[in-house]
């Protein structure tokens, strides 16, 4: 990746808004880009090799997208979270372990991907994220969701393959839930809150791959009610 390259790249991103840069094997952020920090609106460099994230990320305050998938991060700034306008942040297949503490300030974000990465619990950051519509967390190490995840504000939760087995109550109270993906956990059963069908907005539940067979679901107490959710959200989207 020579300078004229780069060069050539910053120039379409000060016309356009976008950075895109995936692919090249570039080792850190590009320094350059902070030139344009009131231009840019979407980043994406995906499928490179890079292992931090510089505070000076946090001075992007026009971001609407960040894109890191595929790279080495091991964790992310404090001031990643000063992006205020930021609504999409893809950080599929990295090593995160955590969130920083201050990621619920990222007040406008609505798709969070954070599947591929080290996480062993749901973060309760998300908690506080009110436009909140999407949240993947497959693929990490997850064991347990806790009764914070009660606070919630997404429409769609995706935990397939992690090693859950157990999973709060709380989660049924979830104001805007309705899709659930569970599918290749460890669930038995009997961990399985019932009232996440008898008593919530979830009206696709996805449990495949888990320790029980799906037909024992249907024998539930619950199981009607969330049928009825299920069929008449279908309808409407048929």
């Amino acid at each position: 990746m020579g300078n004229s390259a780069l060069k050539a790249h910053l120039e379409t991103a000060q016309k356009t808004g976008v950075f895109q840069l995936t692919g090249k094997g570039l080792t850190e952020f590009p320094e350059d880009l902070q030139k344009l920090t009131s231009n840019l609106r979407t980043i994406d460099l995906s499928n490179n090799k890079i292992e931090l994230l510089p505070p000076l990320i946090g001075k992007f305050s026009f971001l609407k997208s960040l894109a890191l998938n595929n790279n080495k991060l091991t964790a992310l700034p404090e001031e990643l979270c000063k992006l205020k306008k930021l609504e999409t942040l893809h950080l599929n297949g990295n090593h995160l372990r955590q969130l920083p503490a201050a990621f619920g300030q990222l007040s406008a974000l609505k798709t969070l991907s954070l599947s591929g990465n080290q996480l062993r619990t749901v973060p309760t950051q998300l908690c506080g994220l009110r436009q909140l519509d999407v949240v993947d967390l497959s693929k990490n190490q997850i064991q347990n969701v806790p009764d914070t995840v009660g606070e919630l504000q997404a429409i769609e939760l995706n935990l397939n393959q992690n090693q859950i087995s157990q999973i709060s109550v709380q989660i049924s109270h979830c104001p805007r839930l309705k899709v659930l993906r569970l599918e290749e956990n460890c669930l038995e059963l009997s961990m399985l809150p019932q009232s996440i069908l008898s008593d919530s907005q979830i009206s696709l539940l996805a449990v495949e791959g888990n320790l029980f067979e799906i037909k024992k679901l249907r024998e539930l107490e619950g199981y009607d009610k969330y049928m009825e959710r299920f069929t008449a959200t279908k309808k409407k989207f048929a």
